[in-house]
């Protein structure tokens, strides 16, 4: 049974619903911005990829393989974040990946459509370092920026419920809803406030993050240093 002085606060629903929330924020953003890019998940750029390569379009090529290496970047500035800062009692990892997006996030919304290439990349990196950083909740694997993995496995749990009646995998398969759904009120957010604030918007995913960072910052428990993965 799961008692919430085993959970690390950064693998709590709360962080993962305000992730997620910044997640769909930013992939509704680059999209409706950025020139109909979904820089968040890489595969679409991976598939144009190869399209680009058998019609021998370098050019497209180099548009669709910056992201990738964008994306590569963000997973080991991560990790190396995570082994620069383990150790430290101060503050923990995670905490400086999330300034980091933060960061990243505030000199993307100055960047002009001119640059719409540069804020895509420098997105995709800041969804790299999201996803690696924060890849648990409650114990469950998820991901904040992106939905199939959540689809599928919230799917799975549900069946599992409907096999054995069991409630824990009721309330996994609602967890993984949950995040989807915060995911899904994030896109409409960034839709909405791309109408209004037009490339300022990515600022606006920063609200989400940093109440996730108050949250880790203030509500910290012992473990969250010691059991560290």
């Amino acid at each position: 049974m799961e008692t919430e002085e085993f959970i690390q606060m950064s693998e709590r629903f709360r962080i993962g619903a305000l992730l997620a929330l910044t997640g769909g924020l930013l992939d509704a953003y680059t999209y409706v911005m950025r020139g109909g890019v979904f820089a968040n998940a890489q595969t679409g750029n991976i598939v144009l990829l190869g399209v680009r390569m058998m019609e021998g379009d370098w050019s497209g090529m180099a548009h669709s393989f910056l992201p990738i290496v964008a994306f590569v970047a963000g997973v080991i500035a991560a990790e190396f974040i995570r082994e620069r800062c383990r150790r430290l009692h101060e503050v923990h990892w995670r905490q400086v990946t999330v300034g980091l997006e933060l960061a990243v996030l505030v000199l993307v919304s100055f960047l002009p459509q001119a640059l719409n290439g540069v804020a895509n990349v420098a997105v995709s990196f800041v969804c790299a370092v999201q996803v690696e950083s924060f890849r648990k909740v409650r114990g469950s694997a998820f991901a904040t920026t992106m939905c199939t993995g959540n689809l599928r496995s919230g799917t799975e749990q549900f069946y599992q419920f409907l096999r054995t009646a069991r409630r824990e995998h009721l309330v996994r398969a609602a967890r993984y809803g949950g995040i989807i759904l915060f995911f899904i009120a994030g896109a409409a957010l960034g839709a909405w406030c791309s109408g209004l604030l037009g490339l300022y918007t990515a600022a606006v995913g920063c609200v989400p993050l940093l109440m996730a960072l108050c949250l880790m910052c203030f509500q910290k428990n012992p473990e969250d240093f010691e059991k560290s993965p």
